[in-house]
């Protein structure tokens, strides 16, 4: 019975609950040690691609939890990105919307695809890695908008 009842479940909806349960287990795992975490989120916007969570790119990707971080460590995800239009695209990244405004720049987030190419119907696998610096202060949790853009 368990498992028909998960049948029915949408997959967004499992993959909700899914980070749901990660994140509480971040936040319960940063309650039991001395090091400040910052939690974090961030929102991707998709301009003239598709960005997914699974390599068939059939899962949409509209948000990323980057969960507990500690002042000095990293996180890396892996997305994908499908060109979704007839011709040839160039591909960036760019960040917007910090909240607080002070983490831009004490926290980063680069990716391994910048001025890559894409032709019409093709798909890249992409890592996304967020960086807090060791000096960060007064930030205990942060929010940012990641921008994935194809350019033609």
């Amino acid at each position: 019975m368990k498992f028909s009842l998960l049948r029915k479940l949408s997959p967004r909806l499992i993959l909700v609950i899914a980070a749901i349960v990660v994140l509480l287990s971040f936040t319960t795992a940063g309650l039991l040690t001395v090091t400040q975490t910052i939690s974090s989120s961030g929102t991707i916007t998709a301009l003239n691609v598709g960005v997914y969570s699974d390599s068939a790119c059939t899962q949409s990707l509209t948000s990323i939890s980057w969960g507990q971080i500690a002042p000095g460590d990293s996180a890396s995800k892996t997305i994908y990105i499908k060109n979704t239009g007839n011709a040839p695209i160039t591909l960036s990244m760019s960040t917007d919307s910090w909240s607080p405004s002070g983490a831009n720049g004490s926290i980063t987030i680069t990716w391994d695809k910048s001025g890559a190419s894409l032709n019409a119907g093709q798909s890249t696998s992409a890592v996304l890695t967020l960086v807090v610096s060791s000096s960060i202060s007064g930030i205990t949790s942060f929010s940012v908008n990641i921008e994935i853009i194809g350019s033609g």
